[in-house]
């Protein structure tokens, strides 16, 4: 059974840092892209960065802007989130998610249940 366990959420005041981690099991992880989404109140979900297979190419959402660094290590089967210079409008729900194939032109079939970041203005 996929499962998909994200950590590393909190609050935390506007500039300042923190780091998601996503935890996985049940697959070969090193074969299928993944990535991250987020979901803010009154607001459709959106993806926020993804990163393929081997990790050696990433995509991020125009509102990141720099910000945001995603990552994976497929040893460990995890992937991560480095956000910095965190805004309010960043508050939302974050979703680990993996895609069907290596890469992230591929539909998304796991999901995990979500981390909450709250930024403070």
């Amino acid at each position: 059974q996929v499962q998909l366990v994200e950590s590393g959420g909190g609050l935390v005041q506007a500039g300042g840092s923190l780091r998601l981690s996503c935890a996985a099991s049940g697959r070969t992880f090193s074969s299928y892209a993944m990535g991250w989404f987020r979901q803010a109140p009154g607001k459709q979900r959106e993806v926020v960065a993804t990163i393929t297979a081997g990790g050696g190419s990433v995509k991020y959402a125009d509102f990141v802007n720099g910000r945001f660094t995603i990552s994976r290590n497929n040893a460990r089967n995890m992937m991560y989130l480095q956000m910095n210079s965190l805004r309010p409008e960043d508050t939302a729900v974050y979703f680990c998610v993996t895609y069907s194939s290596a890469t992230y032109y591929s539909q998304t079939d796991y999901w995990g249940q979500g981390t909450q970041v709250t930024v403070s203005s």
